[in-house]
């Protein structure tokens, strides 16, 4: 019977939905109507293909869940077989979609598979949009900036390569030269996407809350609205380029970093126009090498970079991908160069203060202390799993600081995971509050490069720990928004602060010797299996 009432009602939603998209695109796109007539209807009929295809793909994912998993046990091996299946199935179908309709839906992917506590078959299956984006044609570009300045390209700029370097979802970057010999990099803004944007907002957030409607466990509304606002702030360059001011201010006594200077004269609120830098980035473990860059000491500056930012500063670039971050330099001198600035987060003045407590109470062991601001922090019930997303253990883990867990440990671990249901990943995530969530996005990218750079794991948690102990000896008075520049550090007791410091340092110095005394073990190894050939080479020599 319900099985049978299911069916209509999934037909009336999807009629539904039908109309209302085709309404939301011939609104949106009446905007412009009066403009260009025959930009209203080719605009208006994209709308319309574009909300189709996400309908569809809502309805195709929407059934293989309810059907594939009807009548199972949740805690069967064979329920969570084919959760995994499923998931896998529509995390395709979603990627297929964003691949189809560009723009907006491959950000959006990018968004969700940067999300690293959502299932691993979403989040590694969208993590091919990191590379999707196509350029468009010199000739499209070039209106955008006639419309931005009034003038033509070569009124502007000396030279001015029509052959983009780079593309992403919203913009691409041409290398050109200023009238003064100046090398700069021009990010433009593809045309029609405030326009493209409101339509796919609308469509998203219809199908967001018609998942809730259908999966009443399944409260993942928050995401369109999230999503939706730090893109608008991505949309508007001169925010970026603001943004890019603000961090170089951060780390104006910083040698080892590096933010583009902002041309304001050549920038607009969809042209950015910054000096040129050259570097790799920050992955290429080869070409860090073949340049005398020790890749280790690149992975500890980033991670020194990013805690400033959020334990300090509170302020912090939410979008630390590769393609972000370049080196720049060779034999041994570099420096990082923070690029694309628009996604960033101002961390709330409480929410800093906790998460500082949050990490010196992980380091140190103090499980109590840890409870008390997780339970602050949104975590509630689940906070018990925040040690095993930024340590990768327990507290009651007997392994060692950034060492994996023991057999047992993890197989106990792997069992309570196995409890867990998507509603209730659903529920942790919703709890949080939304800055812990960009936290955890650019703790899951950083972690991502440092390992590739051959970091050790202890490496980050006490560089963290160490600056989440300096954030608490600051209170920073700038309050939040585009002025808060700078800090006003009011020192907490000198002796708990010094005394704290101290013991990190010790533990680092712990795991530097340990670290020392491995490479020691491996080199006396090979030694002793080279020993015979040496011996017998010699006992050569002195028969001769």
């Amino acid at each position: 019977m319900a099985g049978r009432w299911m069916r209509p009602r999934r037909l009336a939603l999807i009629t539904t939905f039908s109309a209302v998209s085709y309404a939301i695109a011939s609104s949106s796109a009446h905007d412009s109507a009066s403009a260009n007539p025959l930009e209203f209807s080719i605009t208006a009929e994209q709308g319309l293909v574009r909300s189709s295809r996400a309908i569809y793909t809502f309805a195709a994912n929407s059934i293989d869940y309810k059907y594939s998993l009807r009548g199972l046990d949740y805690k069967s091996d064979e329920y969570l077989e084919i959760r995994s299946m499923v998931h896998s199935r529509a995390a395709k179908r979603i990627l297929k979609l964003c691949e189809a309709n560009k723009g907006f839906y491959i950000k959006a992917g990018q968004f969700v598979a940067s999300l690293q506590h959502l299932p691993k078959e979403y989040t590694s299956i969208l993590s091919a949009l990191q590379d999707q984006a196509l350029p468009c044609a010199f000739e499209v570009i070039e209106v955008v900036l006639k419309e931005e300045f009034g003038w033509d390209v070569m009124d502007m700029f000396e030279e001015f390569d029509k052959q983009p370097i780079a593309a992403a979802s919203i913009a691409q970057v041409h290398r050109a030269r200023l009238k003064n010999n100046q090398e700069v990099a021009v990010k433009i803004q593809y045309p029609g996407l405030q326009q493209q944007f409101q339509i796919d907002i609308a469509t998203m957030n219809i199908l967001s809350h018609a998942v809730a409607w259908l999966f009443p466990d399944y409260q993942f509304q928050w995401i369109i609205p999230e999503f939706e606002k730090t893109s608008l702030k991505e949309l508007d360059f001169e925010e970026e380029g603001h943004n890019a001011e603000r961090t170089a201010r951060f780390f104006e006594r910083n040698k080892y970093v590096k933010i583009p200077k902002i041309f304001w004269d050549k920038s607009s609120h969809r042209v950015l126009t910054m000096e040129f830098v050259h570097g790799c980035k920050i992955d290429d473990v080869e070409v860090l090498r073949t340049a005398g860059i020790d890749p280790q000491k690149v992975a500890r500056v980033l991670v020194e970079i990013f805690a400033q930012m959020i334990f300090v500063h509170g302020c912090v670039h939410g979008d630390p991908h590769p393609g972000n971050i370049l080196v720049h330099g060779q034999t041994g001198r570099f420096q990082i160069v923070l690029l694309d600035h628009g996604l960033y987060r101002e961390l709330e003045e409480s929410f800093r203060i906790d998460f500082c407590r949050l990490w010196k109470a992980l380091v140190l062991g103090d499980t109590l202390e840890a409870q008390r601001v997780g339970e602050r922090l949104g975590a509630g019930k689940f906070f018990k799993f925040l040690p095993i997303i930024f340590m990768g253990r327990t507290m009651e883990s007997t392994s060692g600081l950034g060492e994996r867990m023991s057999d047992e440990e993890r197989r106990k671990l792997r069992d309570e995971m196995r409890l867990l249901t998507f509603g209730d990943v659903s529920q942790f995530m919703e709890g949080l509050p939304r800055d812990l969530l960009i936290v955890l996005r650019t703790d899951g990218l950083l972690r991502s490069i440092i390992s590739k750079l051959g970091a050790q794991p202890w490496m980050r948690l006490l560089v963290n720990a160490k600056h989440a102990v300096s954030g608490l000896s600051h209170r920073n008075s700038y309050g939040t928004g585009a002025r808060r520049a700078s800090g006003v550090a009011v020192k907490k007791p000198q002796f708990e602060y010094l005394n704290l410091q101290l013991r990190l340092e010790l533990l680092e110095m712990t795991y530097k010797l340990k670290d020392l005394y491995g490479s020691f073990l491996q080199l006396l190894g090979r030694l002793r299996k080279r020993l015979p050939q040496w011996l017998k080479g010699l006992n050569g020599y002195m028969v001769l």
